[in-house]
């Protein structure tokens, strides 16, 4: 017999942190707490963590889909993957739940990073806020030896923005620094390109979504035609089963997707999503979206089993006054597991 207990609980941000789509100060998540008669003295914990008006299931009824969801996981004894493919941030949870209490650890799979034997690269992330506040983040970042270093745009200025990049590139070539930016979707498609070939003056990396999700012709110009590689984020959520993701690749051909876990399918819907994507050729990496420890945990176990060699964006754990307590290190500009 599986039993599973639901927690409340709500997160707050050291400092606001700032987005395309308003600034956040608390967050709300739930934690599931997962026992089994047949493991005694073991317990399994995931964290549900639907983003404000952003996640497909970020729905006034949650708390009650979620209690639901998990009545039927117990009743189940395991994930009903395919009932669950519309709240993927709920499939996610109880995915993780459900590994802790198989493994009866932390470390969900054998890896170089489970054994602390190796780190996970990151980007560091450099929040909205105006000029002054971004350099300094920027300048916190740098001494703080991050190789990729990722900026939130469309909130200051595109000429600010510009201005602030050409900061870094004033000190460090794209060979010192790997610079991507994420604009959230908030370029206008018909000023989008012209936005894109200024970026690429600059040495950057690349762009995560340009503009808003949902253009599928639009984006589809802009990847055929952009001197600066397009990485999907936005774009992918609520594409739940394997024949819509395959179309939105086919269709869009993506430079790189970007994969989060409570967003985009869990993390049996990112396996899929990594399968289409290498069948095309398309690089992807993964980044949390804004979880606890308990998230961010999972989130990178799950990301070491591919050892992808790319920063990938899981340096969010160090964001709330009152994270839960795991064994996480970011040094330098690598995440590690502290065994």
């Amino acid at each position: 017999m599986v039993h599973i207990q639901v927690i409340p609980h709500q997160l707050h941000f050291k400092k606001p942190a700032g987005t395309s789509r308003g600034s956040y100060v608390t967050r709300e998540v739930w934690y599931i707490h997962l026992t089994s008669d047949s493991l005694p003295g073991r317990m399994g914990v995931g964290e549900c963590a639907p983003l404000p008006q952003l996640s497909c299931d970020d729905l006034p009824d949650y708390a009650t889909i979620l209690a639901q969801a998990c009545a039927d996981a117990a009743a189940y004894g395991g994930v009903d993957v395919e009932a669950l493919r519309p709240y993927p941030s709920i499939l996610f949870g109880l995915e993780t739940a459900f590994r802790h209490l198989q493994t009866g650890s932390y470390a969900l799979w054998d890896t170089p990073f489970s054994r602390g034997e190796a780190g996970i690269p990151i980007n560091g992330l450099i929040w909205m806020g105006n000029y002054r506040q971004m350099l300094e983040q920027i300048e916190a970042k740098m001494q703080a030896g991050f190789r990729c270093i990722k900026l939130k745009i469309g909130a200051i200025g595109f000429e600010e923005e510009l201005a602030l990049i050409r900061h870094i590139r004033a000190h460090f070539t794209a060979r010192e620094v790997e610079l991507r930016v994420d604009a959230n979707g908030a370029f206008a498609p018909a000023d989008a390109l012209d936005k894109l070939k200024r970026l690429a003056e600059l040495d950057l990396h690349s762009i995560e979504q340009p503009i808003r999700a949902g253009q599928w012709e639009e984006m589809a110009r802009l990847t055929a035609e952009t001197p600066l590689a397009i990485a999907l984020d936005e774009e992918l959520i609520g594409c739940h089963h394997t024949e819509h993701k395959q179309r939105l690749l086919d269709t869009i051909r993506p430079q790189y997707i970007i994969l989060k876990p409570s967003l985009h399918g869990g993390m049996v819907g990112g396996n899929e999503w990594i399968e289409e994507a290498r069948k095309r050729q398309i690089d992807w990496w993964i980044t949390s979206a804004l979880e606890s420890n308990i998230g961010l945990n999972a989130i990178a176990q799950w990301c070491a089993t591919y050892n992808n060699p790319l920063p990938q964006g899981l340096g969010t754990g160090a964001l709330f006054t009152d994270n839960v307590e795991m064994p996480l290190e970011i040094r330098k500009d690598c995440l590690w597991y502290v065994r």
